[in-house]
């Protein structure tokens, strides 16, 4: 049984960390296209203002498409791995998505063939030509202060998220799952929309502070609201991993990951 119960362990520890760092650097990477969320659903520009900037419609990076997943993918692996779970992956994501961007670099830095350069845009319409060194470039090349502030903003993000989603299960015990994950996520992602404006736009570019707080705002409207309705979803996570895991096991794991419980010498997380 222990031999069972630790394979299912580490293969859950696997399938969400896997999870986890792949939506994290995916994130990073089609977060470099700007979209309307009003277009796309295909409603009128909200328009909305704050302090004094604005009217500012629903245009998001594409990064927030999947930064809602990694947030609940962090309290999931709060739930059943603890603080250590989360750290571990958090801190071997950002070296993760640092070495993604460090190979992104020397991609766009070689010198591209000749042949490669002039590409059609369109296979039926030949003489419309696109020069793909420089749209690899401006899609791949991102500011050095941008990528400053996205991982340290994703950083802060998941830190305060574990920091929260323990006081507050100390605080409502194992019942009230969303109000741990929901409101961890809410204040992590807070934090996360302003820290990576201030970092990469503020400190790196010629931002008014203003603007920044104007724009986090907006941003974080929307993480707000998609925090909220993907609350469902952490349910049905729970639900899929406690039948994998089976009852016994899965309250061990809950009561481990809040010191409730010391985990046994060969466990993988020691």
């Amino acid at each position: 049984m222990d031999s069972l119960w630790q394979t299912k362990k580490v293969y859950l520890f696997l399938i969400l960390g896997s999870f986890f760092i792949a939506n994290a650097i995916i994130a990073e990477f089609i977060g470099v296209k700007i979209f309307s969320l009003e277009q796309t659903l295909g409603i009128t520009n909200f328009g909305f203002s704050f302090f004094g900037q604005g009217p500012f419609s629903l245009n998001l990076t594409a990064g927030v498409l999947l930064w809602p997943f990694v947030f609940v993918m962090t309290d999931i692996i709060n739930e059943y791995f603890g603080r250590r779970g989360v750290r571990f992956f958090s801190y071997l994501a950002v070296v993760l998505i640092g070495y993604a961007f460090f190979a992104v670099f020397a991609a766009v830095r070689v010198s591209p063939a000749d042949f490669w350069v002039m590409q059609p845009t369109n296979p039926y319409q030949p003489k419309e030509m696109m020069n793909m060194q420089m749209a690899f470039s401006k899609i791949f090349g991102q500011g050095m202060w941008i990528i400053v502030g996205s991982l340290v903003a994703f950083l802060v993000g998941q830190l305060v998220d574990v920091a929260v989603f323990h006081r507050i299960k100390q605080i409502s015990g194992d019942g009230m799952v969303w109000f741990r994950s929901t409101g961890s996520t809410l204040v992590s992602q807070f934090l996360d929309s302003f820290v990576v404006l201030f970092i990469a736009f503020y400190l790196g570019s010629d931002w008014s502070l203003s603007l920044v707080l104007a724009v986090g705002m907006v941003n974080y409207g929307y993480k707000f609201v998609v925090a909220l309705l993907m609350t469902p979803l952490i349910y049905v996570a729970h639900y899929a991993i406690d039948r994998y895991l089976g009852e016994a096991l899965s309250s061990q794991m809950k009561q481990e990951a809040m010191g409730r419980l010391a985990p046994k010498r060969e466990e993988f997380l020691q």
